[in-house]
């Protein structure tokens, strides 16, 4: 017998619609971490291209990062006016385009300024899908983020993958504009899925005519909480940039290690991320945020103290592997929560301090090595994994967790 005049005890949008939903902002996240990796695994050709000094390199890429900051919390405004999904088309045109643009350039200079149009991008599509994402999880009901940034890094590793594979048969400008091609039609494709349909509203809401469809915006308390948040997604991305930059140093010059053992080293930092970040939905169900927070944070210091500081290849690669899985899903948990209680707003200034982190690990990582020794200098990252994990817990009540 029909249901008539009853209420739908679900989300209004139809399930069906929100599994379509889900599927584009999966494809854009791993879109965003292919596209990125790509034009990293070609940055010592660009180098040699501009005739640019590893100094002169270093400030170049630097536009990256201050593009992206600078950029993230005027998306957040965007997102709140014209709404997550067309910012998000509209970021993943900017970033599918302006990829192609590094090797056409033949000074720093110049690389340096068509990276900040590469970083503003990059930053507002992380502020614009990451929005998108907490809508879709407030409406499933179910803590799914971890499963976005999963696609973000698998992403990153098939482009570096695949750049690797083909840097002995393209040229940077074929390369990267083939990059340009694969972005435009990912974006045409699952872009009309976001166009086509607004962000869902939570379940829990979707009856409630009265409520305003509009993201709250940040008043004291909340943006304190915020920032608590963020403070928690800057120790991971802090973290994540140091195994980046460092790690393979450390491996080779602390470890006497071959440079592809070496390179094995991030390789398993990644791949545990992966597969943490894969099984984080399941993580976050069984636990709940704050235990989530505090073992990843309290997992990924004591990975970390073994990697830097273990004297065995082997066990460093554990290490490095055990330091994966912590961190993975710190950063995940504290963007979505920030946008639970902010919208696009909380979402940027999390994100913005997180990545505000990745800028400053690895020169701060650099300039302690010099004063005391790169393992030692590695510490700090077990250091602010364990200060995320205590934050967790003492702002539980606050954060929701």
């Amino acid at each position: 017998m029909p249901l008539l005049n009853k209420v739908r005890p679900h989300n209004a949008v139809p399930d069906n619609a929100l599994t379509r939903l889900r599927a584009a902002l999966t494809a854009f996240f791993a879109l965003d971490g292919f596209v990125f990796a790509g034009w990293v695994v070609r940055i010592p050709a660009v180098k040699h291209q501009t005739h640019a000094s590893t100094g002169a390199l270093g400030l170049a890429l630097l536009g990256v990062s201050a593009g992206a900051v600078v950029t993230m919390t005027l998306t957040g405004r965007l997102c709140r006016r014209y709404g997550s999904h067309p910012v998000t088309v509209v970021c993943a045109v900017l970033l599918s385009l302006s990829v192609a643009l590094p090797p056409l350039t033949h000074s720093a200079w110049a690389l340096g300024a068509v990276l900040l149009v590469f970083g503003a991008a990059y930053g507002g599509i992380n502020v614009a899908f990451n929005s998108a994402a907490v809508d879709l999880v407030a409406a499933l009901r179910r803590p799914i983020m971890p499963s976005f940034h999963a696609a973000f890094s698998l992403g990153g590793m098939v482009g570096a993958g695949v750049g690797g594979f083909v840097a002995g048969h393209l040229t940077p400008t074929r390369h990267l504009l083939c990059l340009t091609v694969i972005g435009l039609l990912v974006t045409a494709v699952a872009g009309r899925t976001l166009l086509r349909q607004p962000p869902p509203r939570p379940a829990e809401r979707a009856q409630d005519r009265s409520e305003p469809p509009h993201p709250r915006r940040l008043d004291g308390r909340t943006r304190g909480v915020v920032v608590v948040l963020g403070l928690i997604a800057l120790c991971t991305a802090y973290g994540e940039g140091a195994m980046a930059d460092w790690g393979a140093l450390h491996f080779q010059q602390d470890l006497g290690a071959s440079p592809g053992v070496a390179a094995a080293g991030y390789s398993c930092f990644a791949l545990a991320m992966t597969v943490g970040r894969l099984t984080g939905s399941t993580l976050l169900q069984r636990l709940g945020r704050t235990r989530t927070i505090v073992a990843g944070g309290s997992t990924a210091a004591a990975g970390m103290l073994l990697g830097c500081l273990a004297p065995s290849v082997w066990a460093a690669l554990l290490g490095f592997a055990v330091t994966g899985v912590g961190l993975a899903n710190l950063f995940p948990v504290a963007v979505e929560r920030a946008g639970a209680l902010a919208g696009p707003s909380g979402v940027a200034v999390a994100s913005t301090l997180g990545y505000g982190g990745m800028l400053v690990g690895p020169p701060a990582i650099g300039f302690m090595a010099d004063w005391l020794s790169l393992p030692a200098a590695l510490t700090s990252v077990a250091v602010l994994a364990a200060v995320a994990a205590a934050v967790g817990f003492t702002t539980r009540r606050s954060t929701g967790g």
